[in-house]
């Protein structure tokens, strides 16, 4: 059976059609950004998401620039957006600013805590 590849939109590798991560680059959205509350489609250069309205830019934890809350890092310094959720059972990465995990619901109240044991890992 044939496959088709895509090119990921972040690194150009090209990969599975449904695949749902970059292996090279590790991005979790490889052909297309989506909302980090939502997840529904965005683009680049919205300023809000047209599913739930939140804005599309962010300031950065990390460096505090101002850069766009679709992908997995920050534009500026290059430092991941991302946290874990607290749920033991989920575990999947979430944006820091989302109250709610996306994939099971269950509230993240340590995102802050989990920002600082980043910084002070230097990474």
């Amino acid at each position: 059976m044939a496959t088709y590849k895509q090119p990921c939109i972040h690194c150009g590798e090209m990969i599975e059609r449904d695949s749902r991560f970059c292996a090279k680059c590790g991005s979790r959205s490889p052909f297309g950004y989506q909302c980090p509350t939502c997840l529904k489609p965005i683009e680049r250069g919205n300023v809000l998401c047209s599913g739930c309205g939140r804005p599309l830019t962010v300031i950065c934890p990390y460096c505090g620039g101002r850069t766009f809350a679709g992908g997995d890092k920050c534009g500026a310094c290059g430092k991941s957006l991302m946290i874990r959720c607290e749920n033991k059972r989920c575990g999947e990465v979430q944006f820091f600013e989302n109250a709610k995990c996306t994939a099971c619901g269950k509230t993240i109240k340590n995102a802050k805590k989990q920002i600082e044991e980043y910084k002070k890992g230097g990474n």
